[in-house]
């Protein structure tokens, strides 16, 4: 059975120089002033002929500082000039696939098609077909048992408790760095495309955790303040919060080898660790206790969202496996050790989690066999990206966490409703 978590190479073409020039447009664009800018004498702007525009050369100097001026604030008459006429020739002519790149493309990127990762643009179509939203799942069971003194242990009260205050807080640093940071310098239309729908799905989960906390009545400002004063979860939180600081920072940009790398270590750290390990001790907690037949609303909650996620994984190894292809020279042995360390790093960091959140033993796992599990996801990550596993013979001491990821030929193992892959939309109740 084939499974999302079965990471498919589907790699990018590396990237070639472009020989073909640009078609000519084949119409101008004639401007119309309104009555206003008529009575305004305004002076004819003419370029130094040292910023004289090279049309056909998409990296040229006058494409790389295009987004530079259409970002200017109150700009003058004479740079908004500069606007229409650097604009008019970047949209000159048609795109072609060997103008695209990952990143540091100058292509325009309001041109979709042509494909140039047709994964990227399967992975948004499968995304938006996978669409569900919190309130379809029925959440009576879980209050009555929540409420329930005798219901669940102690245990399993503090596995539900930080399982939501870690996600509740860790999706929301993933949207924010999708949308302050990933979306900006991907320099690829069909991956924005991608990414849109990845933080709407953010968004969603962030909902979803909330709906749950909401629902069973939990106090709001205990789970939501967990980032920040339970230690195992701050910990994680503080971990990624500290790859998006330099991106943030509206002055970076890629293009010189040192930010581009500093930027594949974003990659890395969100795909790779937060959301490619991070994930999985509260996940397989969650989705254990729902195999039990508690708190099924949450575990089908957490079930949706494990789907998403898994997607994101594989959607943000592909982007960063197309980076080191089309820019080797990033990928050198520096980077390599710099990559393999955050890997075991966050590794680590989720082994504490899972030592502090399963003191004993509890839903047929142990901190034990769950730090045996998460060294194999370990394996995985650092493989998937080329890099040799740093748990040499780790095995995999939950195989039915791979049945209940995979997408396309899932069925809810607590049998409240079928969820194959369809739109939410559309999917049936049972009574």
């Amino acid at each position: 059975m084939l499974s999302w978590e079965d990471y498919y190479k589907d790699e990018a073409p590396v990237k070639k120089e472009e020989t073909n020039k640009p078609e000519p447009r084949l119409s101008e664009v004639t401007e119309t002033k309104t009555v206003q800018e008529q009575t305004v004498q305004t002076e004819t702007v003419t370029a130094p002929e040292s910023e004289t525009l090279v049309t056909e050369d998409m990296n040229s100097e006058a494409m790389q500082n295009l987004e530079n001026y259409t970002t200017m604030k109150e700009p003058t008459e004479a740079e908004l000039e500069k606007v229409r006429e650097r604009m008019a020739n970047a949209l000159e002519g048609r795109v072609q696939v060997g103008q695209k790149a990952m990143i540091n493309s100058k292509a325009d990127l309001n041109q979709l098609v042509p494909f140039k990762y047709k994964w990227a643009w399967e992975k948004y179509l499968d995304g938006t077909a996978n669409h569900w939203m919190p309130q379809e799942i029925n959440m009576t069971a879980d209050i009555a048992l929540w409420k329930s003194d005798d219901g669940l242990t102690e245990d399993e009260r503090t596995i539900v408790k930080r399982s939501l205050g870690f996600f509740s807080t860790a999706d929301s640093l993933v949207a924010n760095n999708i949308v302050l940071a990933v979306y900006k310098h991907i320099t690829n239309p069909e991956c924005r495309q991608y990414l849109l729908r990845q933080a709407f799905e953010e968004a969603i989960h962030t909902h979803a955790y909330q709906y749950c906390v909401e629902s069973l009545g939990m106090d709001e400002g205990e789970i939501f303040n967990m980032y920040r004063e339970v230690p195992c979860v701050e910990a994680k939180a503080a971990w990624g919060l500290k790859y998006t600081q330099a991106l943030e920072d509206p002055t970076f940009e890629t293009g010189t080898p040192e930010k581009d790398k500093e930027f594949l270590a974003n990659l890395i750290a969100y795909y790779c660790v937060l959301e490619g390990m991070f994930f999985y001790c509260g996940f397989s907690q969650i989705l254990s206790m729902g195999r039990r037949n508690k708190m099924t609303g949450v575990s089908e909650q957490f079930q949706y969202i494990m789907r998403d996620e898994s997607m994101h994984v594989n959607f943000g190894i592909d982007v960063i496996n197309s980076i080191i292809n089309e820019n080797p020279s990033l990928w050198d042995e520096e980077m390599k050790k710099r990559a393999s360390d955050m890997i075991v790093e966050g590794t680590q960091l989720e082994i504490d989690y899972a030592r502090d959140t399963m003191p004993r033993g509890v839903l047929g796992m142990n901190a034990k066999t769950m730090e045996e599990y998460l060294k194999y996801v370990c394996n995985r990550r650092l493989t998937q990206i080329n890099l040799p596993e740093a748990y040499p013979g780790a095995d995999n001491p939950f195989p039915w966490m791979s049945e209940i990821m995979d997408l396309r030929k899932e069925k809810n193992f607590f049998e409240t409703r079928v969820i194959e892959y369809q739109v939410g939309g559309s999917l049936k109740f049972d009574d």
